[in-house]
């Protein structure tokens, strides 16, 4: 039999679940004659039913009046076996009421038996599953949804707006996810504080998934309460170590961090590492603060310490804190990672323009193209510029 003008086809496989032999030889024939393609299974206790679905089933046709189990308790037990399945109950004339209360629990429709022929079985088959499948797709389209807030919470928590009040500052920052899209646990920060002093923190919470982005935005906001608290620059990587502790949901989680913290003056400053790049003075040639000794990254060991590393400052200068997704990106075909000598000779030349953002966006989108597409790892940057 040829399908009608835009329906859809029903499902092909087809579990019917009736005690009575004499029902369900008729509901077969019935099937059989609308559409002979259909597989249909019949078993008769409920059972029997439990132990085969969800199978390969398409839809489930169900008695309420089994010889095992009755009435709504038995169609929520069927419903629960196979919550992506439609279920269609078979009620007798006296028991409608009882359809319409399995439809109110889950059932996708409901049939009085003796007043169905193949074709009305076979629509109601079809609708049936047309229906669930518009549901499914509805709940995903809802949970995306929900996931797709949920980042964009995680994301504002991750890149929040620097508090900067001298004029001679200006802040670019930039945040790209990895290939897959996935927010991950990059964080910045930027905060000038009474003092004069600026503070200036970026850090990577190792792995790509929820849980790191909620630990980043966690350690974030300690470090921006730390700062704005007035604690001691050599207490805050400390602090952040018990946070990680305490806030991770796997022991084995850890994160890198910079902070650099320039003097009121922007002469100079002082700089701390746990397991992190040093910054980059954007000039030309590019260069690293050097001489910095790296502690190792918070969350590894409970004896930890981080020292400090003061360094001098040029008049004017940009300075550049960034993650490691920048610099381990491959360096052009085979294995090799682009590195920091890599990123020194993107910036051959170019380091020497004015136009800061045109700079950094330059080094970002270079690196990905060195790696043949877009960077595994996220990426995230800071770049402080001070002109007198």
């Amino acid at each position: 039999m040829s399908e009608e003008a835009g329906v859809p086809p029903v499902g092909r496989a087809v579990l019917l679940v009736e005690d009575d032999e004499g029902d369900a030889v008729l509901v077969r024939e019935h099937l059989a004659d609308a559409d002979p393609t259909l597989e249909i299974e019949w078993v008769a206790k409920l059972e029997q039913a439990l132990s085969v679905l969800p199978g390969h089933f398409d839809c489930v046709l169900f008695d309420l009046g089994l010889p095992d189990a009755t009435g709504l308790e038995a169609l929520r037990s069927v419903l629960d076996a196979a919550p992506d399945l439609p279920v269609i109950v078979l009620t007798g004339l006296a028991q409608e009421e009882s359809g319409l209360a399995a439809v109110s629990v889950g059932a996708q429709d409901y049939l009085v038996k003796g007043q169905v022929d193949g074709q009305l079985l076979r629509r109601c088959i079809q609708y049936s599953v047309e229906r669930k499948r518009a549901e499914q797709q509805l709940r995903r389209l809802h949970a995306s949804e929900l996931l797709a807030a949920e980042n964009e919470r995680l994301q504002w928590g991750l890149l929040p707006l620097p508090i900067v009040t001298d004029k001679r500052l200006k802040v670019l920052t930039r945040y790209q996810p990895g290939h897959e899209g996935v927010l991950g646990g990059d964080f910045f920060d930027v905060v000038e504080t009474a003092d004069g002093r600026l503070h200036v923190l970026v850090g990577d919470v190792a792995g790509h998934d929820i849980d790191e982005a909620a630990l980043g935005v966690a350690l974030r906001i300690a470090w921006r309460t730390l700062v704005l608290a007035g604690t001691a620059d050599e207490d805050v990587l400390p602090i952040l170590d018990k946070v990680v502790a305490s806030e991770r949901r796997n022991e084995e989680t850890f994160a890198t961090v910079c902070t650099v913290v320039v003097g009121a003056d922007r002469e100079g400053g002082q700089l701390h590492l746990a397991g992190h790049p040093s910054p980059l003075l954007l000039a030309s040639p590019l260069r690293q603060i050097d001489g910095a000794e790296s502690g190792p990254p918070l969350g590894l060991f409970a004896d930890a310490s981080w020292s400090a590393h003061r360094f001098e400052l040029p008049d004017s200068w940009r300075l550049m804190l960034f993650t490691d997704g920048l610099i381990e990106g491959k360096n052009g075909d085979g294995a090799e990672r682009l590195g920091m000598e890599g990123l020194g000779r993107i910036a051959e030349g170019f380091a020497a323009y004015d136009d800061t953002a045109r700079l950094l966006d330059h080094l970002i989108a270079s690196a990905q193209e060195r790696n043949g597409g877009p960077l595994v790892d996220d990426v995230a940057a800071v770049v402080v510029e001070c002109t007198p």
